[in-house]
């Protein structure tokens, strides 16, 4: 998968995701991420994130300044697995309790991190930032697995019914493959592989599940949040496959 077009798409996500968080100040848009407002000057703060996540977006696709991009998203989506925090151990639900959103954002992180490897011109520490963006997508893909694991109803709801044989299958058969994913990205076998397939896996999830909604409902921030964010991890598993590192 040519790196070219995963920095289009991972830069277009952010963009996307950035935009209509400024839009739509609220918690179906902004998710977990609205625990940023309990932060003294907590609006400025997360309205500059999401600036600064446009901005990067955009910038990373001039070679010149891809670097300073790939740092700039790294501190803004660390922020963002941080905020997740509180959330996370004060969970009410399964999804949550195994860290649901943190991961979804920290696999964010992981795909800035591999962007900033592809930018390192020595090659050893290209090596050791490779393998720290593999080893966390690899993690945050065993979360993903388990989110599926424990929610397989509402899981299967998501799919599209018109799709053969049955939802459950697919929900199925998509726990399996993000389980499988894992194991590859943790224990370094066919990497490439699996890190290519799980970013199509995503993307036609983004296409076929999110996308017929935000047609159906465009006036439901929460699908079109969901909408951004899926193909914005789509982006940054893209990123990883595309490392020389494995």
């Amino acid at each position: 998968m040519k790196t070219r077009y995963g920095k289009i798409f991972f830069g277009a996500s952010a963009v996307l995701f950035g935009l209509i968080a400024l839009m739509w100040h609220d918690p179906d848009t902004w998710q977990n991420l609205h625990e940023i407002w309990r932060l003294p000057f907590g609006g400025i703060i997360g309205e500059c994130l999401m600036g600064a996540q446009i901005a990067a977006g955009i910038a990373m696709q001039c070679p010149r300044i891809t670097r300073l991009a790939s740092i700039v998203l790294s501190i803004v989506y660390l922020c963002f697995s941080l905020a997740c925090v509180p959330a996370t151990i004060a969970a009410s639900n399964r999804y949550d309790r195994y860290g649901g959103s943190f991961f979804l954002f920290f696999s964010l992180l992981c795909g800035a991190i591999a962007l900033y490897a592809s930018t390192e011109p020595d090659a050893a520490r290209a090596l050791v930032l490779g393998r720290l963006a593999r080893l966390g997508l690899g993690i945050c893909v065993v979360s993903f697995t388990l989110g599926q694991l424990l929610l397989p109803r509402e899981t299967a709801s998501l799919v599209p019914k018109w799709i053969p044989p049955n939802q459950m299958f697919w929900a199925i058969l998509t726990t399996i493959a993000f389980a499988l994913a894992a194991i590859a990205i943790l224990i370094n076998r066919k990497v490439r592989l699996a890190t290519g397939l799980m970013t199509l896996m995503l993307a036609l999830f983004g296409g076929l599940v999110w996308a017929p909604r935000i047609v159906a409902q465009p006036q439901t921030h929460f699908i079109w949040s969901e909408f951004a964010l899926t193909f914005l991890i789509t982006g940054a598993a893209w990123m990883v496959a595309g490392l020389r590192s494995f």
